[in-house]
């Protein structure tokens, strides 16, 4: 094999074509290479010259020095597409990616940064087949109990889960029928949520949230030979559901502050317990006070009020946004003697696409010029950043 690229990871090639949606014939077309040249520069088998090198990163829209990065390693855990069974392959590979490299600036970071550490209880059964309703609804409590929330609506959900050392981040998705992902990363081991940013309503969002919870508390040692077989894929998803209206709407809170089991009544709870009104109709059927038979009818009337498109107060409330890498990264540029080009440098990712995951300001790293507002910050401790002194900073 002629190496005129040394260093060259063909992981990363595939990676970022991956991420960036295309099939290696449309990646040759793009650099005017064929394709089987493509899957030689995958493979390994050879390696691209500086010229094609150049070709690739414009393409690809990553810097050159990111085919040079050793392949992060996440683990081979399952990872949780929320919808998975109507998506199609090269829409779960482009965001698994995209998860895959909030991953890795969440790992890379902690050199540097204190993040919270994980405190998510391990509450499947060892066949998740055997959870029972109850089950569920008892991890739901649990999880609530031990983040101290209670039993009233949770303000941000988001915050909920960075504060259990969860990594949240959104980003575009472009599948309609995918809601989030997530997976328990064994480089850290953390668990990590990547949220869709074009689902549009922050009740969707929140539900998707507390969706993927569901997987990391049941499901996290499942076989994921099961993600395959559609009845196992259904029985994972109908538990994460369950759990998620259990841990938004707790069966005694919730209760207790509707008058009626009625679309009038859902509509005034929505803004406080910020679920839709959709899920909480679910949520009634599911602590039996209305049957599968009149929510059907509730849905109906539902449709009938013009409300499938779009629900009372979806235009209202604030879509929550994650922080933890946002912050941190702004307490490396503010506290931590780090520069723009020097977490460009660490991270070896494209500006824009550490912007979109760690919910910067788009420009932020790309428009060297920008203004780096000083947040609140906790005190600094002193650390090591290989042969650079720098601070390690608690969030």
């Amino acid at each position: 094999m002629t190496a005129r690229t040394p260093g060259f990871q063909a992981l990363q090639l595939t990676r970022a074509r991956l991420a960036r949606g295309l099939t290696r014939i449309a990646l040759g077309e793009a650099v005017q290479r064929s394709a089987p040249t493509v899957t030689k520069w995958e493979s390994g088998q050879q390696t691209p010259d500086p010229a094609a090198l150049a070709a690739l990163a414009e393409v690809l829209r990553v810097p050159r020095d990111y085919f040079l990065d050793t392949p992060f390693d996440p683990g081979t855990r399952p990872r949780f597409f929320r919808s998975m069974a109507n998506a199609t392959k090269r829409a779960r590979e482009r965001i698994e990616q995209h998860l895959l490299w909030l991953q890795h600036i969440g790992h890379a970071l902690q050199e540097w940064v204190d993040l919270p550490a994980p405190d998510v209880p391990n509450l499947g059964a060892d066949d998740f087949r055997l959870l029972r309703e109850c089950d569920i609804e008892d991890a739901a409590f649990r999880v609530r109990a031990r983040w101290g929330l209670g039993r009233a609506p949770i303000p941000d959900m988001l915050l909920v889960l960075e504060n259990a050392g969860i990594v949240c981040g959104r980003c575009l998705f472009g599948a309609p029928s995918i809601d989030g992902v997530s997976h328990w990363s064994r480089a850290d081991d953390r668990p990590y949520v990547l949220i869709a940013s074009d689902k549009r309503t922050a009740v969707r969002s929140r539900f998707d949230a507390a969706h993927e919870l569901g997987h990391l508390v049941l499901h996290r040692h499942v076989d994921p030979t099961a993600l395959t077989h559609r009845d196992e894929f259904k029985a994972l998803e109908n538990q994460a559901h369950r759990f998620a209206g259990a841990f938004l709407m707790p069966a005694d809170g919730f209760t207790d502050e509707l008058p009626e089991a009625s679309l009038d009544a859902f509509r005034v709870l929505k803004p406080r317990w910020k679920t839709s009104i959709g899920a909480m109709i679910y949520r009634c059927k599911d602590l039996g006070l209305i049957s599968e038979t009149h929510a059907g009818r509730m849905f109906k009337s539902s449709s009938a009020r013009g409300w499938v498109r779009g629900e009372p107060d979806d235009e209202v409330l604030p879509i929550e946004q994650p922080r933890l890498m946002e912050r941190s990264i702004r307490l490396l540029l503010t506290q931590g003697g780090f520069g723009v080009e020097r977490l460009l440098a660490e991270l070896r990712l494209a500006p824009a696409d550490i912007e979109a995951l760690a919910g910067l300001p788009a420009g932020m790293l790309s428009n060297r010029g920008a203004r780096i507002a000083l947040l609140p910050t906790p005190r600094l401790k002193t650390a090591t950043l290989r042969d650079t002194p720098a601070e390690v900073i608690p969030i």
